[in-house]
C-alpha cells in the first residue's frame, strides 16, 4: 500500500467542519476589517526566501524545501508567506494604487522539520499584512484583527506575548552586548545555541534547552538598548492595546523566528497545545522591502496563525461541527424510474436542497435505510403507482408520517419547509 509522505495529512470528510468554519470565520473577520485577500504561488524562486528569512535561520538552513527546476533555476516551496506578499506588492507596484495595504492570504506551507502534535510538513497558514504605516496604530490595529479572529473561532484559554525588537541602529547595539554575554557562558550552552551564537544571536533567546534557559534568565534585556524612538513606538503600542481592552504579557526573550522582524513582535499560545504551545505571531519588518532591491524602506506590520493548532485548540475545547447531512433521499423500486428521480433531485438542487439517490440499483428496503443512515430530512418515494398519477410519496424521516401528493405540489412543498 502507498500511504501519504511523512509530515502530511489528508483531511477527511469527516474533519472538513471545522476547517469551513475557521475559513469562513477567517473570510468574514479580515472583511470586517476591510482587508483583501490575495492568493500567491506555491512555489517561488529560493532567493525570495534566502533574502528576506535570513540565510543564517533555522527555516533556510534546514527547513526548506528546495530543488532545481528543469529550466536550471532554483526553487522552494514557500515556507511562509510575508516574504511572497512583498515580492507580489513590489512587482504588480501595488502601493502605486494605495499609499496603504491591508492584505490577507491562507493556504498551505511547507518546512522539512519533525513531524509532531499540531506540526506538519505540509501545513496551512492565515496571514495578514499592513503595508505602508510607521505608526503604532497599525500594531493595534493587526493585534486587533488577530484578538477578534481568535475569539471568533471561539478560542476561549490563549496568552499574547509582545516585546519590541527595536529599530536597526538599536537591534545592532544590543546585538553586540548581547554576544559578549553569551561568549562568557558559551561552553554551558546547548550545541544548537553555541551554532545560533555565530550566525543568529538573538535566536539563542528563543531556545527551550533547560541550560540555555538559566543563562537566557540572566542575559541583557533588549528594553534596555532602545533608542528614544524605539521606546516610544512600544510604549505608545502598549499603552493603545491596554485602551482597547488587549491583555498582553510582556516577555523581553521573544524574538521570533525570522531575521526580518523590527520593533513589535507578538505571539499567542494556548496552554491546550503542550510545550510547543504557539499557535500564531507575527510582528512589524519595516527593512524588508529593501532586502528586495527597493530604495526606500516600506513600513509594514503582520502577523500569521497555525490552522492545524487551531483545530487542535478547538477540538481540545470540545466544541463540535457536525457535517450537515443532505435534506433529500429520492428512493425508487424499479431502475426504470431512473430518469425520474434524475429530474425530481435535480429540480430540488435548483432551488438549492442538497439532494441524493441511490446509485447502486440496491432494493428499496436498502435504500430507505440508507436514507435514515444519512440523516435527511424527508424521503421521496417513487414507484409504479406514483409514476402511473403523477405523484411522490413524501416521507418526513423525523416523525414517520408519510403522504403521497402530485410531484409539482410536493415539489413546492419541500422547498417551503426545507429552504
Amino acid at each position: 500500500m502507498i500511504s501519504s509522505v511523512r509530515g502530511t495529512k489528508d483531511i477527511l470528510p469527516e474533519e472538513m467542519p471545522i476547517w469551513y468554519f475557521i475559513e469562513k470565520t477567517l473570510q468574514e473577520v479580515s472583511s470586517l476589517f476591510g482587508f483583501k485577500e490575495i492568493r500567491l504561488p506555491i512555489f517561488e524562486k529560493t532567493e525570495v526566501f534566502q533574502r528576506s528569512i535570513g540565510e543564517a535561520t533555522d527555516v533556510v538552513r534546514k527547513e526548506m524545501y528546495t530543488f532545481v527546476d528543469r529550466g536550471g533555476d532554483s526553487i522552494t516551496l514557500r515556507p511562509e508567506l510575508t516574504a511572497s506578499v512583498v515580492r507580489a506588492v513590489i512587482q504588480h507596484n501595488l502601493l502605486s494604487e494605495s499609499p496603504l495595504l491591508r492584505l490577507w492570504y491562507y493556504g498551505p506551507l511547507f518546512r522539512y522539520e519533525r513531524p509532531q502534535k499540531g506540526r506538519l510538513r505540509q501545513f496551512h497558514q492565515y496571514g495578514a499584512e499592513i503595508i505602508g504605516s510607521s505608526h503604532p496604530e497599525a500594531d493595534v490595529e493587526i493585534l486587533l484583527l488577530a484578538n477578534s479572529i481568535i475569539k471568533k473561532l471561539g478560542i476561549s484559554e490563549y496568552t499574547l506575548l509582545i516585546n519590541s525588537l527595536g529599530n536597526l541602529k538599536s537591534r545592532l547595539k544590543y546585538r553586540e552586548i548581547l554576544v559578549s554575554y553569551l561568549k562568557q557562558h558559551s561552553n554551558e550552552l546547548s550545541v544548537e545555541s553555541r551554532e545560533r551564537l555565530g550566525k543568529n544571536p538573538l535566536r539563542v533567546l528563543d531556545s527551550k534547552d533547560p541550560n540555555d534557559l538559566e543563562i537566557i534568565q540572566n542575559s541583557p534585556l533588549i528594553y534596555d538598548f532602545l533608542d528614544e524612538e524605539s521606546k516610544e513606538h512600544y510604549n505608545n503600542t502598549k499603552m493603545m492595546l491596554k485602551e482597547y481592552g488587549i491583555s498582553f504579557k510582556e516577555y523581553p526573550y521573544l524574538v521570533r523566528g525570522l531575521d526580518y522582524y523590527s520593533h513589535t513582535v507578538f505571539e499567542f499560545q494556548s496552554s491546550f497545545l503542550g510545550s510547543q504551545d504557539a499557535f500564531g505571531g507575527g510582528g512589524r519588518y519595516n527593512e524588508l522591502f529593501t532586502q528586495f532591491s527597493q530604495k526606500n524602506d516600506i513600513p509594514s506590520i503582520g502577523f500569521a496563525l497555525g490552522i492545524e493548532r487551531i483545530v487542535l485548540i478547538l477540538e481540545s475545547q470540545g466544541i463540535e461541527f457536525k457535517q450537515e447531512n443532505p435534506k433529500v433521499f429520492v428512493a425508487y423500486n424499479d431502475s426504470k424510474f431512473i430518469p425520474k428521480v434524475l429530474e425530481i433531485a435535480q429540480k430540488l438542487r435548483e432551488f438549492g436542497i442538497s439532494t441524493i439517490f441511490d446509485l447502486q440499483r440496491r432494493s428499496l428496503k436498502a435504500q430507505l435505510k440508507d436514507a435514515n443512515k444519512k440523516g435527511v430530512s424527508y424521503t421521496i418515494i417513487i414507484g409504479e403507482e406514483e409514476i402511473n398519477n403523477q405523484t411522490i410519496s413524501i416521507k418526513n424521516m423525523q416523525d414517520g408520517n408519510q403522504f403521497t401528493i402530485e410531484i409539482r405540489k410536493g415539489i413546492e412543498f419541500l422547498i417551503n419547509e426545507l429552504k
